[in-house]
């Protein structure tokens, strides 16, 4: 498991592509479901922009799992793992926004990438129990993997890192595109096929 989560996490940037096209070819969009994609899909997104605003730049990084620091604040101070919790948020949005194959699609890319990452958080957690030790140990029996839940953290494992939402905003740039590209695609070809092609 943690051998395919090291290959999950390198080539993470790319997995998602194959839902994304089968997404773009099947898709029948309605009002209600952008409405509530779009609900789910931003609100993912907003919890990874705050997430990158504390972890910084290297959420980026494809060389292999790894990280300089253990960063406990933020929504790291709730839930271990919130950017891959924004991610099934966006795709899972942005399936719903598209209608597409629905809704065994979604429900097949929930499952995918709930399984996908499971895969490299373990791979994780191993690397971040050899680096930091007791203080992850701590941190890990402080804090839910996935169960958002307001924790009252030790001094000792509370990071120093500063919020910068400037810096998120430079980490997020390549996700917060293909966010708006893709809801961008779904919602111009609902209006063409509602108000162009059916008028």
């Amino acid at each position: 498991m943690k051998n395919l989560g090291n290959l999950f996490f390198k080539y993470r940037s790319y997995i998602p592509v194959p839902f994304l096209l089968v997404m773009l070819v099947f898709m029948q969009p309605t009002f209600l479901s952008i409405v509530i994609g779009f609900i789910i899909a931003a609100s993912g997104e907003s919890i990874r922009l705050w997430s990158v605003s504390f972890a910084g730049s290297e959420t980026r990084t494809t060389s292999g799992v790894g990280g300089t620091y253990l960063v406990t604040q933020g929504p790291y101070s709730m839930v271990r793992n919130p950017l891959y919790i924004g991610n099934i948020m966006i795709y899972i949005g942005l399936g719903i926004m598209s209608f597409a194959l629905f809704p065994y699609l979604q429900i097949f890319a929930l499952l995918f990438f709930i399984f996908q990452y499971y895969c490299i958080i373990l791979a994780e957690e191993d690397f971040l129990q050899s680096k930091f030790k007791q203080e992850f140990t701590e941190y890990k029996n402080s804090v839910n993997r996935f169960i958002p839940w307001k924790n009252n953290l030790n001094d000792n494992i509370k990071s120093a890192l500063t919020y910068d939402i400037k810096k998120g905003f430079k980490s997020e740039r390549r996700s917060l595109q293909a966010f708006i590209i893709s809801s961008a695609i779904i919602i111009t070809y609902y209006l063409i096929i509602t108000f162009v092609i059916k008028s």
